[in-house]
């Protein structure tokens, strides 16, 4: 990995986080995704994402920096703690905007309280949509 270059941020626990990985790596825009346990960092380059920052969720000594610049940060969540915990560290490395995608009724309020710039609800896989910002 190249040192300081701009990276998207990704945490994909969802088919639709699977899917805008996908996209990313289609468009080959530069990215990382987080993973907080060995299934999930062996999931994630199952599907080719080869920049995985790997955190200990539950100790805050362990969330260093990135090697790298984060930039826009996408979280698809699939619990609302984890992504609570995702959104308190990742609002620490980037002034960017954090997006926060999730399919339920969770109140925006908490992610918005959190950091989030924006909170999307979607009931479908398909994420096309936040690709073609980047792209454009």
């Amino acid at each position: 990995m190249e040192e300081w270059q701009e990276m998207i941020l990704v945490s994909a626990p969802t088919k639709a986080g699977e899917e805008f990985i996908h996209q990313l790596i289609y468009y080959k825009i530069p990215f990382a995704a987080i993973a907080n346990n060995r299934a999930e960092r062996d999931r994630l380059e199952s599907i080719g994402t080869k920049n995985i920052v790997f955190i200990d969720t539950t100790d805050e000594q362990t969330w260093i920096i990135p090697d790298f610049s984060v930039s826009k940060v996408f979280l698809f969540e699939s619990s609302l703690n984890l992504c609570c915990r995702y959104l308190r560290i990742c609002r620490t490395w980037t002034t960017d905007p954090i997006y926060v995608i999730t399919h339920s009724s969770n109140p925006r309020l908490i992610y918005k309280g959190l950091g989030a710039t924006f909170v999307i609800h979607t009931n479908n896989h398909h994420v096309s949509f936040l690709v073609s910002s980047l792209t454009s």
